[in-house]
């Protein structure tokens, strides 16, 4: 069996597994794949991998929304795929879905995951890897990876317990758990539950929020909080205080303090 881990190609990009919209200023990634649940393999991550590349790419897309077509976000891995992959295959394929989410996770603009359903394993992880999780009341979400003999592969070990704390990581990775939307909101994993039908307007109320804001300013937030929390709180301090200043060298900076000095709206233009 050999797998290939490499397809950033987004020009023309036709995608079999994705469905792509452009709402105003919001781009609406939504994972096509129901008939297997929208389980990850590696055709689906390397879509990913392009969709993401085109949004951080595209100029007019200040934010990008990420959800799941049909009664899952993500199932999770493709087991079908993985259950023949050898040790050498395995470690390729965790490495690439990891690198993938990684990417998702630092790209310069926000991304919400609209959590409509099932999130678990791979799903779970590729959640945790965006800025903000808004869910259904009808969403599960968990790492089920050691009932099936593994790990969790694409970094559910070290972001979960980032967001959870320690304990509580340990009881969903070790003992196999799906926790409903309530209690992922209790612990901090979901920052929103909402009915089914309003999935999507949550989700683009905030987009549109977020996307009404001074954009460099978002971006410098993003990467000082993303530094502090993987580079440590000293590192995370000394790229702050650098962003802060560089916010003063900005348009949008003037624009906004006159417009709160003049008590009117700012208009930001990202420079």
């Amino acid at each position: 069996m050999a797998f290939g881990y490499s397809m950033r190609k987004t020009e023309n990009m036709e995608y079999q597994n994705l469905l792509i919209e452009q709402k105003e200023d919001i781009r609406i990634i939504t994972i096509h794949r129901p008939q297997d649940l929208n389980a990850l393999n590696t055709e689906l991550l390397s879509e990913l991998d392009c969709a993401f590349a085109d949004a951080s790419a595209d100029a007019e897309t200040k934010v990008v929304i990420l959800t799941g077509e049909g009664k899952s976000f993500v199932a999770g891995a493709d087991i079908a795929q993985m259950s023949a992959m050898d040790a050498a295959e395995a470690k390729a394929f965790g490495e690439f879905g990891a690198d993938v989410f990684r990417r998702i996770e630092t790209m310069e603009k926000v991304v919400i995951a609209a959590v409509n359903g099932y999130a678990l394993g791979g799903g779970c992880e590729l959640a945790m890897a965006c800025d903000i999780r808004l869910a259904s009341s009808k969403a599960k979400i968990g790492q089920p990876e050691t009932g099936l003999g593994i790990t969790p592969g694409f970094n559910g070990t070290q972001r979960l317990p980032r967001l959870v704390g320690l304990g509580r990581a340990k009881e969903i990775i070790l003992a196999a758990e799906t926790i409903d939307a309530m209690e992922a909101y209790r612990i901090g994993l979901f920052n929103k539950v909402v009915e089914p039908d309003q999935l999507m307007d949550a989700a683009m109320d905030l987009a549109r929020k977020i996307a009404s804001r001074a954009q460099l300013a978002v971006r410098y937030s993003k990467e000082a909080m993303n530094e502090g929390v993987d580079g440590g709180f000293e590192a995370g301090m000394a790229l702050e205080a650098n962003l802060f200043a560089l916010c003063f060298a900005t348009e949008d900076q003037k624009e906004g303090m006159k417009a709160f000095l003049e008590k009117r709206p700012a208009v930001f233009n990202g420079k």
